[in-house]
């Protein structure tokens, strides 16, 4: 693999992991990556104090400037990227992808990227029935009751084609090969 698309939402729930699998990832690897964010995901980075370890860690890197973004989706359809990975990933942009929705840049780009042959990889938070325990923006311990219609919508997304659900950050580290931490 040498090129990924990383796609963040507004999700605060697996970001810390998430995020620092993927500088793991780049770290330890010739893998180049392009970032983009959604207006919330630019949110949810900033309330977690990590915007500024974004810019720096990722050289290209792009924010929500409307849903269609050429300079992303034109480059998944045709292949420059080997893969396309949004994590984590709302209940709201998996509904959205779920129901054909494409009117977020990350929802388009899945849409778009959709209607070529470059994997998509989605880590939805929402996939575990019950309760999870994440931890808040102010580092205290948060513990939230899923939805069973956004749990609906995760077990939904894995039956899309061309989408393949990720059940974990460390997932991450199978898609590229490496052994994880």
């Amino acid at each position: 693999m040498k090129r990924i698309a990383w796609g963040i939402t507004g999700s605060g729930d697996l970001i810390r992991e998430t995020y620092n699998t993927m500088v793991d990832i780049k770290n330890r690897t010739d893998i180049d990556f392009m970032v983009f964010l959604s207006k919330e995901g630019e949110t949810v980075m900033k309330w977690y104090r990590m915007w500024g370890g974004i810019q720096n860690d990722f050289e290209n890197f792009k924010t929500d400037a409307g849903p269609n973004s050429p300079f992303i989706a034109g480059p998944l359809q045709v292949g420059h990227y080997d893969a396309l990975v949004i994590a984590p990933a709302t209940a709201n942009s998996v509904a959205k992808i779920v129901h054909g929705i494409a009117d977020t840049l990350v929802t388009n780009v899945v849409a778009q990227t959709a209607k070529g042959d470059t994997p998509i990889y989605i880590l939805p938070v929402d996939q575990i029935r019950g309760t999870v325990d994440t931890v808040a923006p102010d580092g205290k311990k948060l513990t939230l009751k899923m939805r069973e219609i956004d749990v609906s919508n995760s077990e939904k997304l894995a039956q899309m084609e061309n989408i393949t659900v990720l059940k974990s950050p460390d997932d991450l580290y199978d898609l590229v090969g490496l052994e994880r931490k």
